[in-house]
């Protein structure tokens, strides 16, 4: 079981101005204060606890905890002693602490043990950035022999003892029994809590459970507030591990609303705001000014101030909140605002790239300047620097004069469109003082270290790729968790801009509730699964794989869910007595009308199903120059065919037509109803370009002259008259119904209404049942239909033994894929999809199992060559087997296989055959930034199939188009 500490700093140990550095008077006179210190807050200590302490003391005097006081320089916090010693003696250790309180110190001392004991130490990390960061900290204080950085796409002494890398690349290590892992003594998981992460969460857990018995694991965590279930599972799974929580913020974090021109405090006076317990008031003046400016603004004359696009919560205001009519204050302004109470330096969050670029050109328009003279020569002095490797060619395209202008001002943005070498200018210029305001998206709150005295939330509503969301508690206190720079601010400052909809009520909530749950996202992968079973065997896979947090958690939550079916019975129970009938049975009764509704359902269904079977077939075999009556809908009317479209895909061809108004049309399937019809032909030259006006006109006029005589069939729905079966069926139920001795019953409808509620509460209980009884090992089946699905394609097969398995000469290399799609990607390299392509054409078939596109596309993406084209012909028999894998995984019941999308092919194909950056940007949405993200992505698994694939052909290809994508702006390095 693990030890447990949990650490509060009271009042008195709060840092003083005069450690810290002191704000002006202006500046000061509108924050909350700390409450002064008192001497009941003291705890007198009895004798045996003096004696313990002086113990400790004295061990701390003898151990290499003093060693690494001396080398670091500064005073240890009680939770980071605590954890340090913990590690000393052996143990593995969870902290749990705020952002900005000193977690990494414990880390830093285990890389510290484990260079005196002579072993090696892992620091992992959840992002190349942070990995980028952490390995030049470590570097400054151990020098570069003896630290090695590996983030898949950067290698730097790989064998150094103490090696920085991502987290997927420790578990790449850990599956391949790399000769690295020998003489491992420590790995440091940082922002541990990240395992949460749908996507990439999985990959710590997969770590933590497969790491060697004798490693020691440091586990860092933001606050959450199941720290101790974590640990509990970290003790079974790891050993001996002490939990070490933290709830004491450093620097303590002032809060405040911003309305127009004026800073307030959001808790009333007598508030202490590093504890504001549960409901605390509400600062009276800031409710007055809120509700006067709300008035204030619904009667003026408009609103000139800038609100940014989704700047406002839909919908009115709530009561007390900001009303609908409350304008926030300009970005310009909110910036001369922090300038002018002293509040710089300062992150403010916007959740939007467009928002976070706007507001920089704003502030610029506006004339905002932060810096000195001798500043903006530093600065210009940096940024040549760092960007000296960027071909001038480039420059314009990038965007580098723009921001080399915002950054001598002193203004600049961060975003994850931006070119990662312009994101770590950005970060080195913040982290040196010399950028005084950052406007950025949430992502700049993950691990990189960039404090400011101050951060500032425009919204408390962003968008989550598909909707607008509020912000949860853990991502309010994880955002403004950067305020306060420790040893230099007496207090942080978190400032939300009053905005439309803005309840401080709300708002108190978030910043109150600093703790959030942390949850598992394990799941068994394609690529876990033959390594599991290559490694260990079926059977010993499966024990393995229950013993992740996600199945600690879910054999948890059993007691919950049985409650919940109890109280489901009971109420099946009353529901059954009120549905009771004098006449028969109304529960039989009620199962007739049920299985009439069914069965009207499933032939509505067919004939759907047939309609657009119709459909489909009216686009399919069209010529150019066909004349198509379109039956409904808002394209209905007479069109001739430009370009018949593309067999196959999933919705069928889409044609490309033209209408009698001269609208050039794109057909799909939804716009045609039961299908279009034919109604003559035109004569359509081969190389005609609807894109010329004149030609539009003449072709439709010809085509106007063609159904001058024609009259539209009226616009019907045809029906597809059911099977007699099905009428016959339909029929017998009804009569059945008719004859049933409840139907006469004049209370029917009440019966029926409580027949009904039962049907729904019971599918609910048997659901739920059925969660139960999969609750056990629930991990271990998502794993044996992971493995049906592999033996059905022949990457695992059955072995000697009952349901035991082994590894094909096709699983082997699947073993050596890590990448999202993995079994996609296998598919593809064992049927021969990309067999014939060349580098610029593998690079850009393979962007399609990568990408993923931030918004919808509704155009068709334009592919190389055309889609007769090897490279179209490759992408056809990529879609295949998604289509297919789709289908096989459906039937197991399973839901791994993410969708392609082709909306990167044509940027990577041109990168790749050496185009420049503005030949490949132009005309598209890519952000630079984007471009060069996506493209180390494909790297990526272009990479692991340069050493994975299945023949030479390939991996020379592979490596081949490795070479031709990392150039230019995709080869540029922060290390």
């Amino acid at each position: 079981m693990p030890s447990r500490s949990r650490h509060r700093r009271k009042p008195s140990e709060r840092p003083s101005a005069a450690s810290s550095g002191p704000l002006d008077a202006a500046s000061s006179a509108s924050r909350p204060r700390a409450p002064q210190s008192r001497p009941s807050d003291e705890v007198e200590l009895s004798p045996a606890e003096r004696y313990a302490a002086a113990r400790r003391r004295a061990a701390d005097e003898r151990g290499e905890l003093a060693a690494f006081r001396e080398l670091i320089g500064f005073q240890l916090d009680d939770f980071q002693v605590e954890a340090c010693r913990a590690l000393e003696r052996g143990s593995g250790v969870l902290v749990a602490a705020p952002t900005g309180a000193g977690k990494t110190v414990v880390g830093e001392f285990a890389v510290h043990l484990a260079l005196v004991a002579g072993r090696k130490a892992f620091y992992t990390t959840p992002i190349k950035a942070l990995s980028n960061q952490k390995y030049a900290d470590l570097v400054r204080r151990y020098g570069p022999d003896k630290v090695g950085l590996l983030t898949g796409d950067t290698t730097v002494n790989s064998e150094a003892p103490v090696v920085v890398m991502t987290t997927e690349v420790l578990r790449n290590m850990l599956y391949a029994g790399s000769g690295t892992l020998a003489g491992l003594g420590f790995v440091v998981m940082d922002e541990v809590h990240y395992l949460a992460d749908r996507f990439r969460g999985p990959v710590w857990e997969e770590v933590i459970i497969h790491l060697p018995d004798d490693v020691q694991l440091v586990s860092l965590s933001a606050t959450v507030s199941n720290a101790e279930e974590f640990g509990d599972w970290l003790a079974t799974v790891r050993g001996d591990t002490t939990v070490v929580v933290s709830e004491h913020r450093p620097v303590p974090l002032g809060q405040h609303v911003l309305v127009r021109d004026e800073l307030l405090e959001l808790y009333a006076g007598h508030v202490d705001p590093t504890d504001p317990g549960v409901d605390p008031p509400i600062n009276p003046d800031l409710r007055r000014l809120l509700a006067a400016r709300s008035s204030d603004d619904r009667r003026g004359p408009g609103d000139r101030g800038y609100r940014g696009r989704g700047g406002h919560r839909p919908g009115g205001g709530r009561p007390g909140g900001g009303g609908p009519g409350i304008r926030p204050a300009p970005r310009f302004a909110v910036v001369d605002l922090l300038d002018r109470e002293g509040l710089l330096p300062a992150i403010v969050f916007i959740f939007s790239r467009a928002g976070c670029e706007a507001a920089v050109e704003q502030c610029l328009a506006a004339g905002v300047r932060l810096t000195t003279p001798a500043e903006q020569a530093e600065i210009r002095q940096v940024v040549e620097q760092r960007c000296a490797a960027v071909p001038p060619e480039d420059l314009e395209v990038l965007g580098y004069w723009q921001l080399a202008d915002a950054l001598t001002r002193g203004v600049a943005a961060h975003h994850a469109g931006m070119l990662p070498l312009f994101k770590e200018t950005v970060e080195d210029l913040f982290s040196r003082g010399l950028v005084k305001v950052v406007f950025a998206t949430e992502t700049l709150a993950l691990g990189i270290n960039m404090p400011a005295r101050s951060v500032v939330l425009e919204k408390l509503v962003k968008w989550d790729g598909s909707r607008h969301v509020d912000v949860t508690p853990g991502e309010y206190t994880q955002l403004t968790g950067r305020a306060g720079r420790r040893g230099i601010d007496v207090e942080g400052h978190a400032v939300v801009v009053a905005h439309q909809g803005l309840d401080p009520v709300q708002l108190a909530g978030l910043a109150s509730k600093r703790l959030y749950p942390l949850r598992s996202s394990f799941r068994p992968t394609y690529n876990m699964a033959v390594n599991l079973v290559a490694q260990v065997g079926r059977e010993r896979a499966r024990e393995v794989l229950e013993t992740s947090f996600a199945q600690f958690q879910a054999d948890r939550g059993v007691v919950g869910l049985a409650r919940q079916a109890q109280a489901h019975t009971e109420a099946l129970e009353g529901y059954a007595e009120a549905m009771q009938c004098h006449l028969g049975d109304f529960a039989d009764y009620a199962a007739l009308r049920r299985e009439i509704s069914r069965a009207e359902k499933d032939a509505s269904r067919q004939e759907a199903g047939a309609r657009r079977a119709r459909a489909l077939a009216s686009l399919e075999g069209l010529r150019a120059g066909d004349v198509l009556e379109v039956p409904g809908g808002r394209r209905s009317g007479f069109a001739v065919v430009v370009d018949p479209g593309v067999k196959g895909g999933f919705d069928g061809p889409r044609p490309t037509v033209l209408t009698t108004d001269r609208q050039v049309l794109r057909l799909t399937v939804a716009d045609v109803g039961a299908g279009v019809r034919t109604v003559g032909h035109l004569r359509v030259p081969r190389d005609l370009s609807v894109r010329v006006p004149a030609t539009r006109r003449e072709l439709a006029a010809r085509l106007r002259e063609a159904v001058a005589d024609l009259t539209p069939a009226p616009h019907e729905r045809r029906r597809t008259p059911p099977r007699s079966d099905d009428d016959a069926h339909v029929a017998q139920l009804r009569r059945r119904l008719r004859s049933h001795p409840c139907h006469a019953c004049p209370d029917r409808d009440e019966h029926a209404r409580w027949a009904e509620r039962w049907a729904r509460l019971k599918a609910e209980h048997d659901a739920l049942v059925g969660r139960i009884a999969g609750r056990t090992g629930s991990i271990s089946v998502v794993f044996d239909r992971t493995c049906d699905v592999l033996v059905t394609l022949g990457y695992l097969e059955p072995a000697d033994g009952p349901r035991a398995l082994r590894v094909t000469a096709d699983g082997r290399w699947l073993r050596r894929i890590y990448a999202e799609n993995d079994l996609l990607l296998a598919e593809c390299l064992r049927r021969g999809v990309w067999d014939d392509l060349d580098a610029p054409g593998l690079a850009a078939a393979v962007s399609t199992v990568v990408y993923r596109s931030r918004r919808e596309e509704d155009t068709e993406p334009h592919v190389p060559g055309g889609p007769r084209s090897r490279l179209g012909v490759a992408l056809e028999g990529t879609v295949r087997a998604w289509s297919e894998l789709e289908d096989l995984e459906s039937a197991h019941r399973l839901e791994t296989i993410q969708p392609l999308d082709l909306g990167l092919v044509e940027a990577v194909h041109r990168w790749a055959a050496g185009r420049s950056l503005d030949a490949v940007l132009r005309g598209s949405d890519l952000t630079a930034g984007d471009f060069v993200r996506w493209c180390k992505q494909v790297i990526d698994v272009l990479d692991q199939l340069a050493q994975a694939g299945p023949h030479e052909r390939i991996r020379t290809t592979a490596a081949t188009a490795v070479t031709a994508l990392r150039r230019g702006v995709v080869a540029y390095s922060s290390v």
